[in-house]
């Protein structure tokens, strides 16, 4: 059984510039810190494309992209688990999270972008998330507004 989760940022700057952000390799790398240090993504974004989160270890998470609306609305849908490149998505672990998603928001607020996270996550990570997600969104928050240059 899987709890859902909430986060937000709101960022100085455009919804295409915090999109890119988000997203793009690089950018990518760096915010994504407070997860997993050297986490990296294989894949693409593009809607119904199936894409792989992994650690520097070869550990992760395998997953679909279920929407993709440019610079509003992102869903990633968690299909498994990946230990030492091999990839699980029929153990009962994985069965019990259910339909585990990732769900991206980014709308217009008072000339800034909101970024809204919400998540499905199974109880012994919640804590954990908890933790990282407003750390992740700190990041991610101050690459954007450090112009467009650095992103």
């Amino acid at each position: 059984m899987s709890r859902k989760l909430e986060f937000s940022v709101r960022i100085h700057a455009t919804r295409p510039h915090v999109w890119r952000a988000m997203l793009d390799d690089p950018t990518y790398r760096v915010w994504t810190r407070p997860f997993c240090a050297g986490s990296y993504y294989e894949g693409s974004w593009a809607e119904g494309a199936r894409i792989r989160f992994l650690s520097p270890q070869g550990g992760g998470m395998v997953a679909r992209i279920a929407a993709n609306r440019l610079h509003e609305f992102i869903s990633i849908q968690h299909l498994g688990i990946i230990r030492d490149g091999v990839e699980d998505t029929d153990s009962d672990a994985v069965k019990a999270w259910g339909q585990a998603y990732e769900n991206y928001r980014f709308r217009d607020v008072h000339g800034a972008t909101e970024v809204s996270v919400e998540c499905d996550t199974a109880p012994e990570f919640e804590e954990y998330l908890r933790e990282a997600w407003p750390k992740a969104l700190a990041v991610l928050r101050d690459l954007c507004e450090a112009g467009p240059d650095a992103v």
